[in-house]
């Protein structure tokens, strides 16, 4: 595969994937950012429900019935009444990027007053090398107006190709459920102009309300879990792709960087509801997150397929004690790889260079 460093992708490469269980009122606000991209929508819930969506947007729509109809038996690896199941729009997406962003969503603006292009400046991230070898003080050395500094190693100046470029929201924070109890009027209203990698062998709590990422590189290891209805857990989705594909990242010497850009969260979801969803997690997390920064890929894991079906392998292995959920979790993942390489037999087949 071969990747032009400060290329930035045109139009028709890029697929937005939004889960939603309403109307799309708010896609008028994007309507100058979005419309000249293809929207896949994922409705969750009722599949009888009608969703208006505003006139004039090229776009996809998929419920559950259409789910089941495309990946008959496997459509049980896709979550049903969770965010969760937006992971099927990256299923049968065709395009190089994905961009996933909430219903509950909306254009922010920076300290200036103006309106920010989220997908714009995602679209930049990826489209410049990533730096997780080595950490750069002054953040991104590939965004305007910076650069490396004295010390940094010249052996690694160039980088690795950035896959996933998670960005951060302003308003509403994407607190936990005991947070929201105890800080309930907390509203996030700083605004930080920066990016920067994650650095390998760190994990990070992804947020998948405003997140792109390389489809063609990354994308089988973008599943959001098995959540919500008729599962012990929901709220873990997104960190559990992120952490997968962390894990992955960090293997194959892929990049991940975080900040920019901005995206303005409407609406705070009630903390009673997220508790009662969250509660497992919150203990479970305290293991899970140990397991997945403590484990290793062999070094015959050469694509992201190959990397995603050792690491489900290992989360039944190492985690089904914790809880028989984890046995059905490791089942749904290694489906979900049987679905992604059914839909795009093309897809993650050619190697990537595993980390030294």
């Amino acid at each position: 595969m071969t990747f032009e460093y400060g290329s930035i992708p045109k139009p028709e490469d890029v697929d937005i994937v939004i889960p939603t269980i309403r109307n799309l009122d708010f896609l008028e606000q994007w309507r100058p950012f979005f419309e000249k991209h293809k929207l896949i929508i994922v409705q969750d819930g009722d599949p009888s429900r009608v969703v208006q969506i505003p006139p004039g947007f090229n776009y996809e729509l998929y419920n559950r019935n259409d789910i089941e109809r495309i990946l008959g038996k496997k459509a049980d690896c896709i979550s049903f009444k969770d965010s969760a199941c937006r992971c099927f729009g990256f299923l049968v997406s065709k395009a190089k990027y994905v961009y996933t962003i909430d219903d509950d969503c909306f254009v922010a603006e920076d300290p200036e007053g103006n309106k920010i292009n989220a997908l714009e400046q995602h679209l930049k991230n990826i489209s410049t090398p990533s730096t997780p070898f080595f950490f750069n003080t002054l953040y991104d050395p590939f965004a305007p107006g910076s650069d490396f500094v004295r010390g940094y190693p010249f052996s690694l100046r160039e980088g690795v190709e950035t896959v996933v470029s998670h960005g951060l929201w302003l308003n509403i924070p994407d607190y936990d459920a005991p947070t929201q109890l105890v800080k309930p009027a907390e509203r996030n209203t700083r605004y930080v102009n920066a990016v920067m990698t994650v650095p390998k062998g760190s994990l990070f709590p992804m947020c998948g309300m405003n997140l792109t990422f390389n489809r063609e590189v990354i994308g089988p290891a973008m599943y959001f879990g098995l959540m919500g209805h008729g599962q012990p857990l929901g709220r873990y989705d997104d960190m559990w792709a992120g952490w997968c594909t962390k894990v992955i990242c960090d293997h194959l010497s892929l990049g991940v960087k975080t900040g920019l850009p901005y995206i303005w969260h409407s609406k705070a979801s009630n903390p009673f509801t997220n508790l009662k969803k969250e509660y497992k997690g919150i203990f479970w997390q305290e293991e899970i997150i140990p397991f997945f920064q403590s484990v290793t890929l062999s070094e015959d894991c050469q694509t992201v397929c190959d990397c995603y079906l050792e690491l489900a392998q290992k989360v039944g292995e190492e985690l089904s004690d914790l809880d028989p959920y984890f046995s059905k979790l490791s089942k749904a993942m290694i489906t979900w790889i049987e679905a992604w390489k059914e839909l795009n037999p093309e897809a993650s087949s050619e190697p990537l260079p595993a980390s030294k």
